[in-house]
């Protein structure tokens, strides 16, 4: 009799355990959550983040914390959110990166495959070439004449080891023969503010990171990495309309912990969708190059079937750039 109890009082708790989650869940979220953003301050997934977030606050009644936490080429700032709680109140803006970062290091801090549950597709920004404003080139063409000549002695800038600009740089070098130093940076920020200071040569970059200093003449614009120029940039020439068959750009979507239910990340993907789709937030992206993608790409389901194609088609060329880090 007693055995029978314990089993029947075992046997409820669960149930009532079971029940709850889709309750805390229908109520969530019942206080401020926090966006990792995985790089430092100033660069162009600070940017997204920050404009996204401040419109994701409205549309989740609940203030959206930006906490950056940079490193590895994002990898420190989405591994902290595989192992936070998957109760909503974490996620991270991940991005290409976190596709390039699988095959880049040999081993990856998580596997993007099974160790987040995507939520939603949010921006792409496109790729730019900048350097110093005193570096006697002008267009792409006597850019890449002129980095043939002094490549022993030029530096590239980089937002990290492992970032897309870093691993676009390498590939963009290697494709015109060239071998270059890298300066690794804690982000895209601190980088640009060196290149300004003229501390090294040049920089492939995420847009928004180059837009400002760019229409203030702080640095010099040698190519759009890309088919279509920058409607903020209008007189800056695109890679294929100077002669070279090169393009590189990053993608952006949020991400939860893995077990997060499915209630939440459908709230989220809905407080998002709105957010992003709000006229004045599209504006204020596509005025420093970051274009929301069209509505057919913003569903979870399309997140996920992305995730395994961009891991393979990213790492196909680090693979046979012979590009690995331990």
């Amino acid at each position: 009799m007693i055995q029978r109890l314990a089993f029947a009082f075992a046997a409820y708790l669960i149930a009532a355990a079971v029940a709850a989650v889709p309750a805390l869940a229908q109520e969530w979220p019942t206080r401020p959550v926090t966006m990792v953003v995985p790089f430092p301050p100033g660069g162009g997934t600070d940017v997204l983040g920050r404009i996204v977030g401040k419109r994701l606050s409205e549309t989740l009644g609940q203030q959206v914390i930006i906490e950056n936490v940079g490193g590895a080429g994002g990898m420190i700032g989405s591994a902290r959110v595989v192992h936070a709680a998957p109760d909503g109140y974490q996620f991270v803006l991940g991005s290409r990166a976190d596709a390039i970062n699988q095959t880049l290091y040999k081993h990856p801090l998580y596997d993007l495959r099974t160790d987040l549950a995507p939520v939603i597709l949010i921006a792409d920004q496109p790729m730019i070439l900048i350097a110093r404003k005193d570096l006697p080139v002008n267009g792409l063409q006597n850019f890449i004449a002129y980095l043939r000549k002094n490549q022993s002695t030029l530096r590239s800038g980089s937002a990290g080891i492992g970032s897309t600009g870093y691993v676009d740089c390498a590939l963009f070098n290697q494709a015109i023969g060239v071998k270059v130093q890298d300066i690794p940076y804690r982000g895209g920020g601190p980088a640009l503010a060196d290149l300004i200071g003229q501390q090294y040569d040049y920089f492939c970059t995420l847009s928004p990171t180059a837009v400002p200093p760019v229409q203030a003449g702080l640095v010099k614009a040698i190519a759009m990495l890309s088919r279509k120029r920058l409607p903020s940039l209008p007189d800056v020439p695109t890679t294929f309309e100077q002669g070279m068959n090169f393009e590189a750009s990053t993608w952006f979507g949020f991400f939860l912990p893995k077990g997060t239910p499915a209630p939440i990340i459908q709230k989220l993907h809905d407080a998002t969708a709105a957010a992003i789709n709000t006229p004045a937030v599209q504006q204020q992206l596509a005025a420093t190059g970051t274009f929301v993608v069209p509505p057919e790409h913003q569903s979870t389901a399309y997140l996920q079937s992305i995730i395994g194609p961009e891991i393979e088609k990213n790492g196909a060329p680090l693979k046979a750039a012979g590009m690995s880090i331990e």
